[in-house]
């Protein structure tokens, strides 16, 4: 009789979180292809390429969480818009690798991304969640984020809508 892989209890190991390095790449693209496969943490359907997330991700605002010499999640932040007004409202992302979720990676990666963003002069975060990913939405509450609204059919993931919930943090610092 085969037994079920023991699950370790949060905090019972050495989580570390550092900025993204190049070399990070394979591992986060192959973090990001996990969280497509759920169906509930994004409307993309394959990974972008690394030139196209690097454009698109804030310099200064990448990290990435390892356990011994493994990404097991990482965390970024993107402009919201191009406008110079809106320099300071940045969209987050946060993905946790198959098999880690519940051990409080998402905490340790959120900690340090409001910490930076409050240090770096953002005033207002903001993350679009599908409403299904009960423990998303939770993890972001549980790091200041409030609940701004529902967004109805929004947009269509193979062939099906999906409503999300908007989410804001508020610096307290700027």
């Amino acid at each position: 009789m085969a037994t079920a892989p023991r699950r370790e209890s949060p905090g019972s190991f050495d989580v570390t979180v550092r900025a993204m390095s190049p070399s990070d790449w394979p591992a986060v693209r192959r973090v990001y292809a996990e969280g497509i496969e759920t169906g509930i943490a994004t409307f993309e359907t394959e990974v972008p390429d690394e030139a196209a997330l690097d454009a698109k991700w804030l310099p200064g605002h990448r990290w990435v969480a390892t356990i011994g010499d493994t990404v097991v999640g990482w965390a970024t932040a993107s402009p919201t818009s191009s406008r110079e007004c809106y320099a300071g409202v940045a969209e987050t992302t946060v993905y946790i690798a198959e098999g880690y979720h519940g051990r409080g990676i998402g905490k340790s990666l959120l900690h340090k991304q409001t910490t930076a963003a409050d240090e770096a002069g953002l005033w207002t975060l903001q993350a679009t969640i599908f409403t299904t990913n009960h423990a998303s939405i939770a993890l972001h509450h549980s790091a200041g984020y409030r609940t701004v609204g529902v967004r109805e059919r929004i947009a269509r993931r193979d062939g099906v809508w999906h409503d999300t919930v908007l989410l804001e943090r508020r610096s307290p610092v700027n």
